[in-house]
């Protein structure tokens, strides 16, 4: 007994430290957790703003695609399902697929964390699994073995890493949660920015599989800075409220609720993820990339909503603060509505563009202004939704729905790779116009349920 009374006290001291320790008004372990993040998504958005092009490009042509583990037998599974492929639209499926399994696994990693391992070991976990993953991307063999590896990280370091944001923070504390979330996903802004410009220039230059191992590099950085900053951090947040708990009816109305948020945020992610997906293969058909000599890195774009939502920030806070000494500052589910309606003006930028254009090559100005007006609608969206359900959420589920929240962009990731498939079926009006329409479908479904949702999610405690 004195054992399990030192191990409860030694617990409940990491925790009392993580949230007394400050820098800038929020707690410590709120930077070490936005530094590891921006490593991370530093190698993940280099990898990912590479890999598009790099399969149409490169890997799925013949004398390269025949030397990947296992993909003859991956690729005849994939069309048993959707049909013959083209080079284009398999690309996409594979990148659908990819990037969807990236954000599903969160769930079962959440779900680990909350029952046995922490959220602590479990972020470590997949660190290591990451950077396996991004050093097995170097080689054509070992491609779809690259995949899976990343796959299981990002399970494991994803929503666990977010949920231990929101343990920062006392429950009634939504305010500065919120403008926590909003710091720790701007450093993952900072990552995304400097991920795609390294790794393209790179692959530009000396080719793809310098991009991808440098993105390996970082990873492991990653995991260095969270490990520095371990005695900051919440010390398994959900699991010791986990067993022998059952949710009440109003706890389990608040669970609906919030599942409710996620669906209809699944409209605009859809719109939003395109960006990585068939964009990059937009603008290497359609864009002006040769200015004064020099040719723009198709990956470089993929930095511009990044730099964007990093840009924007004081200027949104600012906002959100004014609107607040009013008392007319949007709740999160508004906010969220928001981001939908400027994604669906983002989208319609292009549309606009190539009207403009007619038969002419794009110019660079016009899917710079659509990448950063999508950074904009970023801060009113993702953020939010996070920092909306770490504090909603059940105590004892916390986790699980941090990760279930990544299951939302599971959901619209697997549906990019889908739709990516009709880009060489339609006119790039259509499809960037239908993409508008699917983005405003979430403002939409903002407008017509978000009172109804809120009278669940905002209720006082009786």
């Amino acid at each position: 007994m004195a054992g399990e009374h030192d191990l409860i006290t030694t617990r409940g001291a990491v925790l009392t430290r993580a949230k007394e320790v400050t820098f800038m008004g929020h707690p410590k372990g709120l930077f070490y957790l936005a530094f590891t993040e921006a490593w991370e998504r530093f190698s993940y958005y280099g990898m990912t703003a590479l890999l598009a092009l790099y399969m149409v490009n490169q890997l799925l042509l013949p004398g390269h695609v025949e030397h990947i583990s296992g993909f003859s037998g991956f690729r005849a599974a994939l069309e048993s399902v959707v049909g013959p492929l083209s080079t284009q639209a398999l690309a996409s499926q594979i990148f659908g697929l990819y990037s969807g399994f990236v954000y599903f696994t969160p769930l079962l990693g959440g779900m680990i964390a909350d029952r046995w391992i922490g959220q602590r070991n479990a972020v470590v976990i997949g660190a290591l699994s990451m950077s396996a993953g991004h050093i097995a991307m170097t080689f054509d063999q070992s491609f779809l073995l690259a995949l899976l590896l990343l796959v299981i990280g990002s399970g494991f370091l994803k929503g666990n890493i977010s949920a231990q944001v929101g343990a920062l923070y006392p429950p009634e504390d939504e305010a500065r949660r919120t403008r926590g979330f909003v710091i720790f996903s701007t450093a993952i802004n900072i990552g995304a920015v400097a991920g795609p410009l390294l790794c393209g220039v790179l692959a530009q230059v000396y080719g793809w599989h310098y991009g991808f191992g440098i993105a390996a590099i970082f990873m492991l950085l990653g995991l260095a800075t969270y490990l520095y900053g371990y005695r900051y951090l919440p010390a398994r947040v959900e699991r010791r409220e986990f067993e022998g708990t059952r949710l009440t009816a109003v706890e389990k109305r608040i669970v609906y609720a919030l599942i409710a948020v996620m669906i209809i945020t699944i409209f605009q992610s859809t719109a939003f993820y395109q960006v990585f997906n068939v964009n990059p293969v937009w603008i290497q058909q359609h864009v002006a990339l040769d200015v004064g000599g020099f040719r723009i890195p198709v990956p470089w774009f993929q930095s511009i909503n990044s730099v964007s939502s990093v840009l924007c920030v004081p200027l949104v806070l600012c906002i959100w603060r004014r609107q607040a000494l009013r008392r007319r500052e949007p709740n999160d589910l508004a906010k969220i509505g928001m981001g939908a309606w400027i994604t669906a003006a983002s989208n319609l930028i292009l549309v606009v563009a190539i009207l403009v254009s007619r038969d002419a090559p794009v110019h660079p100005i016009w899917p710079f202004l659509y990448s950063a007006l999508l950074g904009i609608s970023f801060l009113y969206y993702w953020p939010v939704l996070l920092a909306l359900v770490s504090r909603a959420a059940p105590a004892k589920v916390n986790a699980t729905l941090m990760g279930l929240t990544f299951m939302s962009l599971f959901i619209s990731n697997n549906l990019i790779g889908w739709i990516g498939g009709f880009y060489e079926k339609m006119t790039p009006v259509q499809f960037w116009a239908m993409h508008a329409a699917i983005a405003a479908g979430g403002g939409l479904l903002v407008v017509l349920f978000g009172r109804r949702l809120s009278r669940t999610l905002y209720a006082q405690p009786q």
